[in-house]
This record gives structure tokens, C-alpha cells and sequence, in this order.
């Protein structure tokens, strides 16, 4: 999956998200549902704040995120949200 902000991969077996790039730099991380579903309600919250916000990799690089790109993440995350409730089902 190639978003606007996030991209990376679905492992279905594990049923989590494998982060590959944010913005510009490439990571290595994993976003499982409950956490995928807490930064999205998070960033939902707070989308209309003019400064943006800042999200942490790895606990020491910090990322600005502006209005305009918190609203693509949030479509980034929309699109991520099925692959975790189909995986759910099974």
C-alpha cells in the first residue's frame, strides 16, 4: 500500500501493518489495529489544529505533520482499517 504519507505492507498471516516510509523517511516499524485505530482517533481529534502535529519514530526522531498532511495520514489509515477487520473475520 503506497499512500499519500504512509506506505508499507499487510501481512495478513500476522494480521499487522508493516511501515515501510512516512513522508519522506523510510522506517522500519509495525502498526497493529489497536494502534493504528488510537493514532486515527487521535489525529481525527485534533485534524483542525493550524500548527499540525508531531509524530515520534522510534522514540528520538520527531516528524511534523501539517493540517493538510494529518488529513492525508487520516485517509492513509482509512484505507489500512479494512485489511485488519477482514482478518478479523476469518
Amino acid at each position: 500500500m503506497n499512500g499519500h504519507i504512509i506506505s508499507g505492507e499487510f501481512d495478513e498471516k500476522l494480521n499487522i501493518f508493516y511501515i515501510q516510509k512516512i513522508k519522506n523517511f523510510f522506517v522500519e516499524s509495525v502498526l497493529k489495529e489497536n494502534q493504528l485505530r488510537k493514532l486515527y482517533d487521535y489525529l481525527k481529534k485534533h485534524k483542525n489544529e493550524t500548527d499540525g502535529q508531531i509524530v515520534t519514530l522510534y522514540d528520538q526522531m520527531l516528524v511534523r505533520l501539517s493540517q493538510d498532511e494529518i488529513k492525508a495520514l487520516l485517509h492513509d489509515l482509512e484505507q489500512i482499517q479494512p485489511m485488519y477487520r477482514i482478518m478479523g473475520k476469518e
